[in-house]
């Protein structure tokens, strides 16, 4: 039987819709892993890794997404954004335990309270107009205050000490505001499974917001070009670091070496939770197991032996699938291995529990950056003061790549970017260099700076610079001067006694990269956080955040002249309403009446009917 024309055109459209959907759904992709890596310090470090995919546009210019949130691809093609970071972080990062020259510290260890930067793909006309429209709109989508971030003195415009964008990129820093689970739960729902299924579910509230540290971070491309040159769409990567300290499972020590011996954890004890298999909707979920390269050596010298014999010091609840061992570690430290578990297996009749329990006692360090980076501020009072910036060598630079100290001229190249409030008049031409506690002059080892002073209420400073010092430094500091400036009163916030902020600095080191290479296979290709530790990245660390105390004027007077006003106001129109609602004669007529008709009802002597006369007589 034949169909009807419009009846086979119907059919014809719902053909085709299911088609280009069919192939949305084969190329849209979601992935959950979860790395897991004991601290030097007693703790644990937890790292969640969650990376959707989106297909690129179709001939019509739209996406029909079933995995990948709604929200973001609306956002990306709203406002055009080619690359975007947002995270929100509680804690400081600890360089000198949890380390400082790896891909974890470099790409997801964030300065406190909410950092956004943001590439985008318009004229540099519209660059700030798009700014301003995404921070109102991350605002609202994630219940923080990042709106703040759209007036021009909260946000700057690095040109090369940050990332290179050639003028599309803007960046901003939020260093006080605070962290709750009104912030997660968004994140969270921009998640297939959310927390309701998968690794996921591990989110306990309690345990993620009293850690040491957590930092949860949104990082998407869009029109990027992968390793393999294809075009991927728009790659959302969505991730959380947690700072645990496990609570051990031995009640006392018997031996004076276990105080020494690492905290026995499992899933359950740090989060009170376990696995009861992935998401359905994840192409893979997979947990691993980190051991660094420190730990690795100090296990293979209790053991006396080289290979995975290491494994004599621990005991693990749950077999491996797989054991990766690092390719081409430098530095001489070891290789670190990675203990590969797949979640694909479990289920809520048999759910996954990985545990750690330690045998021996083992004492190892994280590896460090060539320079630790601390910053403080110099001077009293609230008319002037300064800031300082303190590199001190950890004794790597002797023996990391880019930092070859046997031949001539080795020099080591740091990158510094800060960013100071427009009320923290910084003079630039005050800036000194002191080289292992020597002054020096300035243009003998800056190699390039670029400087953006402050503009009151305008636009904040900014400092780009190149350092170039010789490998074997010992110690370098710089120091410039700065005036407070003066707020109007509307402009102090509610807490203005405790002092204002200073976002963190960032240095990084071009020349030294971190990054993990394993034995590449098609499993591995498929891991996405596996491939983000292949890929070579600068060192990064941020400093503390500074705080300023500025003259605040006494916000009690204008409470005490209104109430003083007030009561005195209240005295003088109580009065004289008094005076002018009374009637004239009106008192002592009722005096009289009520004199008289008292000495009717009473029989008096002569004494005291003149008393009562005399008394009458000094009333009136």
């Amino acid at each position: 039987m034949e169909l009807p024309p419009r009846w086979a055109f119907l059919l014809f459209l719902l053909l085709s819709s299911t088609k280009a959907s069919g192939s949305a759904v084969d190329k849209e992709e979601f992935q959950e892993e979860l790395l897991l890596k004991p601290l030097p310090d007693r703790k644990v470090l937890a790292h969640f890794h969650f990376e959707t995919r989106a297909p690129p546009c179709n001939s019509n210019g739209r996406r029909h997404h079933h995995l990948f949130p709604k929200a973001i691809s609306q956002m990306v093609e709203k406002f055009r954004v080619k690359e975007m970071e947002l995270s929100f972080t509680q804690g400081r990062w600890n360089y000198e335990r949890w380390g400082g020259f790896d891909t974890m510290s470099s790409n997801n260890a964030k300065p406190p309270g909410v950092e956004l930067w943001a590439v985008f793909d318009v004229p540099k006309e519209q660059v700030d107009a798009s700014w301003k429209n995404l921070t109102h709109t991350l605002s609202g989508l994630f219940c923080a205050s990042i709106n703040f971030l759209e007036s021009s003195t909260m946000y700057s415009a690095p040109e090369w000490s940050f990332r290179q964008a050639s003028g599309s990129l803007r960046y901003g820093m939020l260093p006080r505001e605070a962290v709750c689970t009104e912030n997660l739960t968004p994140w969270l729902k921009l998640l297939p499974c959310r927390d309701n299924a998968g690794l996921s579910a591990l989110m306990d509230r309690p345990s993620i917001y009293t850690s040491f540290y957590h930092s949860q971070r949104l990082h998407l491309t869009s029109n990027a070009s992968d390793l393999e040159g294809l075009n991927p769409g728009i790659v959302l990567e969505q991730t959380l670091t947690v700072v645990l300290h496990p609570s051990s499972q031995r009640t006392s020590l018997t031996h004076i070496s276990e105080s020494y011996l690492q905290p026995s954890w499992s899933l359950s004890s740090i989060f009170g939770r376990k696995v009861n298999g992935r998401c359905a909707l994840a192409k893979s979920s997979k947990v691993y197991l980190q051991l660094e390269r420190g730990l690795v050596s100090e296990l293979e010298k209790n053991i006396g032996s080289e290979g995975y014999d290491v494994e004599a010091n621990f005991e693990l609840s749950v077999n491996p699938d797989r054991v990766l061992k690092e390719e081409n570690s430098r530095h001489g430290i070891g290789s670190s291995l990675l203990y590969e578990f797949s979640v694909d297996k479990y289920s809520n009749s048999k759910p996954f529990d990985l545990g750690l329990t330690w045998k021996f006692p083992v004492i190892w360090s994280c590896q460090q950056a060539p320079l630790h980076a601390i910053r403080f501020l110099m001077g009293s009072g609230n008319e002037r003061g300064a800031i300082a910036i303190l590199l001190k060598s950890t004794d790597l630079n002797d023996s990391s790549p880019g930092a070859d100290s046997a031949s001539d001229g080795c020099e080591l190249h740091v990158n510094i970017f800060q960013i100071v409030p427009w009320y923290i008049r910084v003079y630039y031409h005050s800036l000194q260099l002191f080289v292992d506690d020597q002054l020096k002059a300035v243009g003998a080892f800056v190699e390039k700076i670029h400087v953006m002073p402050s503009k009151d209420k305008i636009s904040p400073g900014m400092m780009e610079m190149v350092l170039k010092l010789p490998c074997g430094v010992k110690s370098a500091a710089l120091t410039l001067d700065f005036d407070k400036g003066f707020l109007h009163i509307d402009e102090y916030p509610p807490d203005a006694n405790q002092g204002f902020d200073i976002p963190s600095a960032a240095i990084s080191f071009p020349n030294f990269h971190a990054s993990m290479h394993f034995p590449s296979n098609d499993s591995e290709r498929e891991s996405p956080m596996l491939s983000k530790f292949q890929e070579s990245s600068p060192v990064l660390s941020y400093t503390e955040v500074l705080l300023v105390p500025l003259t605040t004027p006494d916000f009690s007077m204008p409470y005490n002249v209104i109430t003083i006003t007030c009561t005195v106001f209240a005295l003088y129109f109580g009065s004289l309403l008094n005076v002018l609602r009374q009637r004239v004669g009106e008192k002592e007529r009722l005096l009289k009446s009520k004199v008289f008709y008292w000495l009717d009802l009473h029989m008096y002597s002569a004494p005291d009917l003149c008393l009562s006369f005399l008394h009458l007589q000094l009333l009136l």
